[in-house]
């Protein structure tokens, strides 16, 4: 099965407040982006943000420059109903990240919460962060979570890799400046534990 079918079967058969993934709030994720004090207009996109509430907390937080991108129709869709008059505020992208093309050097924050760790090829990992280098301007900030070394081996029927903030950050390399790491520990909502792993670094000027 190709990963947009694998991941609309996933929306379709499932409420997105069902997913292991799922948040009422992405309050880690506002706090280290507001950490960064990116203006009101600075352009942030959530890679793989599909049904997540994270757009809403940025839209009540002031940030009015906003793209989302997901391979799934229905897990957009779903943001879309959720929000309302308010989607119309925002950029909604139906693609693969790594295939999608995405204007050059222009946003300010990259967002990736459990996207980065479903790509166990390294050939899929060097393309997507050739993807960051590309759209993120010089100076901007990137902000990736993935399960820990100590977290689930697999979800949604599919294997991850995960990582320690070490191993994350150098799968980036030198173009990007550690500035924080963070583990999280996240409850499902079957109340299974989950360990991630948040880095946030900022590009080279």
């Amino acid at each position: 099965m190709d990963p947009k079918s694998h991941w609309e079967g996933i929306y379709r058969n499932k409420l997105p407040t069902k997913v292991s993934w799922y948040q009422p709030h992405a309050l880690r994720s506002l706090d280290l982006i507001r950490r960064v004090s990116p203006p009101p207009d600075g352009p942030i996109i959530d890679v793989g943000g599909g049904a997540s509430t994270l757009i809403d907390d940025l839209l009540d937080a002031g940030y009015h420059d906003l793209t989302v991108l997901d391979l799934s129709t229905t897990a957009l869709a779903e943001s879309r109903t959720r929000l309302g008059t308010r989607a119309g505020t925002v950029r909604w992208i139906e693609a693969d990240i790594l295939d999608a093309l995405l204007p050059k050097a222009s946003y300010s924050v990259w967002h990736d919460r459990a996207v980065f760790h479903f790509l166990t090829a390294p050939a899929d990992r060097a393309r997507y962060v050739a993807q960051v280098r590309r759209a993120v301007r010089a100076g901007g900030f990137v902000l990736v979570a993935t399960f820990a070394d100590n977290g689930p081996t697999r979800c949604s029927g599919l294997e991850v890799k995960r990582y320690s903030p070490e191993a994350l950050h150098a799968e980036f390399g030198a173009p990007f400046r550690l500035m924080t790491s963070e583990r999280e520990e996240h409850i499902t909502p079957g109340g299974a534990l989950q360990m991630f792993t948040y880095c946030l670094c900022r590009m080279n000027e």
